[in-house]
């Protein structure tokens, strides 16, 4: 701060006052590179200074994926102990308390979060088995899937015994022909399976399966081969198995009462978790149109649960004067509101993310009950804090960035002087303008939502709704005041036989939802296509969105220049040049004209997953993917093609197949080009004037990313890389 401005250390409420305004309002764009205004915005900001201890436990574990070996993450924990240490040493704890403890801390949390995250994968981490094992095996079904996720196939988790008499936990692929409703949770049996090591990412950037499995403790995935023999059965209904029959039933009830298919499924999805019945083409239209939070219950599903019974609980126990006068409400209708949301998450299956959820909205109870404000940023950042202690690995996970990111706009947002002063202004207004009010509010709400989210959406799926804020706007609310406070009424009413009418009134409502999310998804513009979002750019959005929510004062908007610069940056990335994939079977090339050349055309994961990363949707398929032989000017046999990218003229030699081609003939062609890439391993003799990709380095690094332009290469396992999987 300026030197000329008196603040003084202690005096009046009205001289405190003066001093925090002073600061607010027009210092606090000035002399940011002076500890004295760091040290004097700290001390302005008691509340506001525990959240960036989160954000330093974020930053931590992100740094251990983000870094690749053992000696860099050593490095980094160092680091983090030689600047706590400057600090101490160089920071007077007199003059700077504030600036000092938030350095140390700060530094000392970072190197915390890389050495839990370290120690957990160290500690749970499952080590893929070595080689692939085929042949009759006896197991038990750990975990059913839902179909409609896995691309309408049913998946189990299963565990098995290796050769060595170890124990193997799998996820198998159960084909349609083989599969029958007394395969369940809990179940052993006996079949042939085919197992795998977990397979990579098909390129950087891609969704990396072999690391989800790692922490899931999963060594192996595959598929069964011949018809399941039940060799024990399942005595007595588990929770996944009281989890299906009641979703069966659900589903029954709704249909029975006119609703389609699809609107039974959600029902179901809603009440337990269980997705089967969602229509692959209704599940993508939810997509397209913002709603696809809707069917994954996660926090939005597990507060309004918590959110009804405590306001039921509130209004109806105050009703009985005898406890009201003995026993504090807002208690017992927390405790209810607790107990409604633990059963609500172990009914659907106490996924990662409902789990996480439910944690957070049991923090928000225990601030309501002891009369603290329940909407901050201090209990968002204690339930981060809550999970990354005991699931680091969440940090990188789509469902925690999303959520908390979301959680962290709204409490800004509805927390910020120019909409608290809005409120306020409201509370003596009439009804209609206080509805119209709020309606305007909620849309806010969802518009900074979808702004906040839209990086982090089109980094994980590479695909965003354009709409999603202007239909949430009708589809939350519709959502949790109607849809499942009406199931809930319908399931209870249901064990006294008048649930009818409530699960027709359910089943309206939600086609009612599936018809919004089918107008917007067809809406023109509807969806925003990017290819590979490089991790630069999110870090510039999520920063820059970081100090806009956690700062204040007019020094928070510093965060808009970051947060714009990356959404610029989004509208300005181009599908790379060339994408190859683990195996060498896949290989995608990018035209200057902009159409993507196919090795391979056929309908596959590795295909579909090229495509999305090159920005191309499934309806451009057909004017915006050629087969690589129709590359202008490319020379192709029955073994291999050779075509020229750039202005650069870069020569790319590409297998077709896995024979191998004359001894000679392959080495004169090597020699020719820049490039080579083949599913098999080739000779020594094959040696390119750049990069040779072919089976054996394929295997040891996975697929890559290359940049003709500027001769970059990455991969998905760079070198020296320590990660387990």
């Amino acid at each position: 701060m300026a030197d000329n401005v008196a603040v003084p250390a202690a005096g009046s409420a009205p001289e405190r006052a003066l001093r925090s305004s002073q600061l607010r309002q027009w210092g606090s764009l000035r002399d940011l590179s002076s500890p004295t205004w760091w040290e004097r915005a700290l001390a302005e900001r008691p509340f506001e200074r525990m959240p960036w201890i989160a954000v330093a436990l974020l930053a931590g574990c992100l740094f251990w994926f983000g870094l690749n070996s053992a000696p860099q993450w050593i490095v980094l924990i160092g680091l983090c102990g030689v600047i706590s240490g400057l600090a101490m040493i160089a920071i007077p704890a007199d003059h700077y308390p504030f600036l000092r403890a938030a350095v140390v801390s700060c530094a000392l949390v970072l190197a915390a979060g890389t050495a839990m995250t370290w120690a957990r994968s160290e500690l749970i981490g499952a080590r893929p088995i070595g080689r692939p094992m085929t042949g009759g095996m006896a197991f038990k079904v750990m975990e059913r899937s839902d179909p409609v996720r896995d691309g309408d196939r049913t998946r189990l988790i299963v565990v098995t015994q290796g050769a060595g008499g170890a124990a193997i936990k799998a996820r198998i692929t159960l084909p349609e022909k083989w599969d029958n409703a007394d395969i369940v949770e809990g179940v052993q049996a006996s079949a042939r399976l085919r197992l795998v090591p977990p397979s990579r990412a098909v390129v950087p950037g891609a969704y990396d399966p072999a690391r989800r499995a790692w922490f899931d403790g999963i060594s192996a995935s595959g598929t069964v081969m011949s018809e399941v023999a039940v060799l024990r059965g399942v005595a007595g209904a588990s929770g996944s198995g009281l989890r299906d029959n009641l979703a069966r039933h659900v589903r029954a009830a709704v249909s029975k009462e006119g609703a389609k298919p699809t609107a039974a499924g959600i029902a179901a999805t809603l009440l337990t978790g269980n997705r089967d019945g969602i229509e692959r083409d209704d599940a993508q239209a939810m997509r397209d149109a913002g709603l696809a939070h809707l069917l994954s219950i996660s926090g939005l599903h597990v507060g309004a649960v918590i959110a009804i019974v405590w306001f039921a609980a509130m209004r109806g126990l105050a009703l009985w004067p005898w406890l009201a006068l003995r026993i504090p409400i807002p208690l017992l209708a927390s405790i209810l509101a607790a107990g409604s949301g633990v059963g609500y998450t172990l009914l659907t299956g106490a996924a990662l993310p409902t789990v996480r959820a439910c944690l957070a909205a049991l923090l928000v109870l225990t601030a309501l009950t002891l009369g603290r404000q329940a909407l901050s940023m201090r209990i968002v950042a204690i339930a981060a804090i809550a999970v990354l202690l005991f699931w680091p690995e969440a940090a990188i996970s789509p469902s925690f960035q999303l959520s908390f990111a979301a959680v962290m706009a709204i409490v800004a947002l509805h927390n910020s002087d120019p909409v608290a002063r809005f409120r306020q202004r409201m509370r003596g207004e009439g009804a209609i303008r206080r509805i119209a009010v709020w309606a305007g509010l909620l849309f806010l709400t969802g518009l900074v939502i979808e702004i906040a989210l839209f990086p982090l959406v089109l980094f994980h799926f590479h695909r965003a709704g354009i709409y999603g804020a202007a239909i949430n706007l009708f589809a939350i609310p519709l959502t949790t005041f109607i849809i499942l406070p009406v199931l809930m009424l319908a399931s209870l009413f249901d064990l006294i036989g008048f649930g009818a009418p409530f699960w027709w009134l359910a089943g309206a409502a939600i086609e009612l939802l599936l018809d919004m999310a089918r107008a917007a998804a067809g809406a023109p513009g509807s969806v925003k296509l990017v290819p590979l979002v490089p991790r630069w750019i999110v870090g510039l959005t999520v920063s820059g969105g970081i100090w806009l929510a956690l700062w204040s004062g007019r020094a928070r908007l510093l965060g808009l220049v970051p947060f714009v610069a990356g959404l610029l940056a989004l509208g300005a990335i181009e599908p790379p040049d060339l994408m190859v994939s683990g195996d060498g079977r896949h290989v995608a090339v990018r035209s200057e004209d902009g159409r993507t050349y196919l090795l391979r055309g056929s309908d596959n994961f590795e295909t579909r997953e090229l495509l999305e990363l090159s920005a191309i949707s499934e309806e451009d398929k057909a004017a915006a993917v050629t087969e690589l032989a129709q590359w202008p000017g490319a020379r192709c046999n029955d073994d291999f093609c050779t075509l020229t990218l750039g202005s650069e003229e870069t020569t790319l030699l590409v297998a077709r197949n896995a024979g191998m081609p004359d001894y000679r003939a392959l080495r004169d062609a090597c020699v020719a080009s820049d490039i080579v890439i083949a599913e098999r391993a080739l000779p020594e003799s094959c040696a390119p004037r750049w990069i040779k990709l072919d089976g054996r380095e394929l295997a040891l690094r996975g697929g890559a990313v290359i940049d003709v332009s500027t001769r970059t290469v990455r991969h998905v396992r760079p070198a020296g890389d320590g990660h387990g999987w």
